[in-house]
Parts: structure tokens; C-alpha cells; sequence
């Protein structure tokens, strides 16, 4: 049983649906060559820009735009490096007329993308910065605050066990929260990320998931970030590009245990995935005089009898 989510996330003078019920997509643009799912994939601002606007296109609400990767075993990039490569990129979304968010744990690269419109600041280091928290608030943006005790950019497994994770993730997130507060960033714009892999093994990843709905306590939206997770290729023997149904079974229980904002690379997928489940769970209604067209009524064009 869901408990009272905020419906709405607003933020910079713009309302974003956050409901379980009508969760938000996030679509992923990533700026980094390094990326550890479509590194190279969109290496300019010009076909940065067109992937973004496509994943718009396909039902994103937000675009995060992320410009160095989480990747570990190799040193961070310096905050000059990064801010070169999403500055441009989040200048010409907002132009666009895009909600953006900008995943970083960099004060100075934050300050920048808050300067040129960014709508959300998405740090997953876990506000190791409380610098976020106060540039966030002078700029009325929003604060995604995400669970780790790990370092950014090392792979480190600090939690003893599935039990310890999961009552550290409620506990952690809640005083994050608490401190973010307290650096002027009202509840309201404030949203929480259970961190899935950040600090985890695939086994914690799940309990944490599996628990996800214990951060309703919080009162605020819930983002899912599962999309090609190192725990789903774990379960499935599946490399990142190949893990779209882990990805969607793992959205499906997100949603059910309260999950409102869903960071994904497979955009139009997962709002394909949302609507038939909606229309199956009564969430939607289905005209009776709804048909198919016929020209989807088969793969290709050519006639048949």
C-alpha cells in the first residue's frame, strides 16, 4: 500500500508528475566517452543534443545529463574537464525548452549547469558535498540524494550484510535529508535514490530493492536509477546493452513499492512497458472501441492474404 508520495515535483517554475501512478521518465544522455553502457555512442554536442531530444520524443520528462561516469578504476576527470563536457550540452537543451538534470558530485560543475537552467542537481555521492545542497537552494532547484558509502568512482563493499544495507539506506537517506534541509532546500524539491550498485553488492542491491518502499517514510519522490545496473547483468548473465527485460522486471517492482521518477536508457520501452501495465492493473481506462490499425497489424509492408 502506497502511503502519501508527493504527486508533483516542482521546481524552477515547472510541474513534473512524480506518482507512482504516472512516474516520470528520466532518459540518460551521457557526455562521457567512458560511460560504461554507450560510451562513445553520442561523441559531440550535436548528436548529444539529437539523442536527447529523441528520448523526449519517446516520453522522457527530464534528461540527465551526466558527463563524467560512474565507472570505477580509474581516477575522476577534474571538474573543468566535466563541466566542458555538459555546460554546452544543458545550455542547449534548456534552449529547447528541456527539463534537465545534471549528474554530478562537483560543486563547481553544479554551480555552472544551475547558472544555464538545470532544473535538478543529481548527486550520487551521497551530498559528500553539502556545497550541492546550498547551490541547489540559492537557485530554487532540485536535489536528488542518493545512497552510498562509497567513495565516488571506487568500487567499495562497506555494508556487513543485506539486513545491515537495507537499515542503512532509510537511516542515511533520512539525515541527508535532514542536512539538506538545513542548507535551505525545502522537502519539497528534495528527492531520494535507494543508490542500487553505489557501495553494493548485487545481493544488497536487491534487499534494498526488495525495501524499497520503507522510503516512503520520507515524503518525498523516490527515483529508480536500475536502468542496465551491474546487478541485473549479475542475475542474468546479460551485458549492459542487453539488459532491458532485467531492466523492466526490476521497474515493475519499483513502481510498485512507490517509485515516481525512472532513470532509463530505453526511453520509448519502458513508457511501452508502463502503459500496458497501467491499462492491465485498472490505472487506465480502455475505450471498448479501441483496434488496432491496420498497418500494425504486421512487421513489414508487404501484402499478405
Amino acid at each position: 500500500m502506497l502511503t502519501s508520495l508527493p504527486d508533483q515535483l516542482v521546481v524552477r517554475g515547472r510541474s513534473i508528475s512524480v506518482a507512482p501512478t504516472s512516474p516520470a521518465l528520466m532518459g540518460v544522455v551521457n557526455a562521457s566517452p567512458e560511460s560504461f553502457s554507450d560510451g562513445g555512442q553520442f561523441p559531440d554536442l550535436r548528436s548529444q543534443v539529437r539523442r536527447a531530444l529523441a528520448l523526449v520524443d519517446e516520453g522522457a520528462t527530464i534528461i540527465d545529463v551526466g558527463g563524467e561516469s560512474g565507472v570505477t578504476g580509474m581516477a575522476p576527470i577534474t571538474a573543468a574537464e566535466e563541466r566542458a563536457r555538459v555546460e554546452p550540452l544543458v545550455r542547449a537543451l534548456v534552449a529547447e525548452g528541456v527539463a534537465v538534470s545534471v549528474d554530478t558530485w562537483k560543486s563547481e560543475v553544479a554551480a555552472a549547469v544551475l547558472d544555464v537552467g538545470a532544473m535538478i542537481i543529481n548527486d550520487v555521492s551521497g551530498l559528500a558535498d553539502p556545497a550541492l545542497a546550498r547551490l541547489c537552494a540559492d537557485a530554487g532547484a532540485a536535489l536528488v540524494v542518493m545512497h552510498t558509502r562509497a567513495r565516488p568512482k571506487h568500487k567499495d563493499f562497506p555494508h556487513d550484510s543485506d539486513v545491515a544495507v537495507v537499515a542503512d539506506v532509510l537511516t542515511f537517506l533520512g539525515s541527508q535529508v535532514a542536512l539538506a534541509e538545513s542548507l535551505g532546500v525545502p522537502r519539497s524539491r528534495l528527492v531520494v535514490d535507494p543508490g542500487p550498485d553505489f557501495g553494493k553488492t548485487p545481493s544488497q542491491t536487491v534487499a534494498v530493492l526488495k525495501a524499497l518502499s520503507q522510503l516512503q517514510a520520507l515524503s518525498c519522490p523516490i527515483l529508480l536509477a536500475v536502468s542496465r545496473k551491474d546487478f541485473i547483468g549479475a542475475l542474468t548473465g546479460a551485458r549492459p546493452a542487453d539488459r532491458l527485460p532485467g531492466t523492466l522486471a526490476a521497474v515493475a517492482s519499483g513502481v510498485a513499492h512507490g517509485a515516481g521518477i525512472l532513470r532509463v536508457h530505453d526511453v520509448a520501452a519502458v513508457r511501452d512497458f508502463l502503459q500496458v501495465r497501467a491499462a492491465l492493473e485498472g490505472a487506465i481506462e480502455v475505450p471498448e472501441a479501441l483496434r488496432l490499425p491496420q498497418d500494425l497489424r504486421r512487421q513489414d509492408d508487404s501484402p499478405h492474404p
